[in-house]
């Protein structure tokens, strides 16, 4: 599946279990994740959205825009009142080059953790 835009990011198949951790807590899993890696930054894994406990998550007012992906949507992971702020976003519609990552979730906060697991 390789796909490269611009000699600046490739999207790959992530060939193993991915588990993500928000502090203790194991918020989602999944054998189907894809690996972002993007020149300039840490390689983010985006997950599909069925992936995680949705009821952790709750909805930012945060966007950004990246002119390589397109307008992203934050949210703030919450377990046992304890917010994890702006630890997770979306690209709803990515540009069509990144397609791939449409409605997929990635995660960047020190205390929300992925933890990574080869296939058996």
């Amino acid at each position: 599946m390789p796909a490269y835009f611009d000699n600046r990011i490739e999207l790959h198949e992530h060939a193993g279990q991915l588990c993500v951790y928000a502090g203790p807590q194991l918020i989602g899993q999944t054998d189907t994740a894809l690996r972002l890696v993007e020149r300039g930054y840490a390689d983010r894994f985006y997950l599909p959205w069925s992936a995680i406990e949705s009821h952790c998550l709750q909805r930012s007012d945060k966007q950004t825009y990246c002119p390589y992906k397109g307008d992203t949507r934050y949210y703030h992971v919450v377990i046992d009142d304890v917010s994890y702020d702006n630890a997770a976003w979306v690209y709803p519609q990515p540009r069509s080059e990144m397609a791939a990552i449409a409605g997929r979730i990635a995660f960047d906060h020190p205390q929300v953790t992925l933890e990574i697991a080869p296939r058996q």
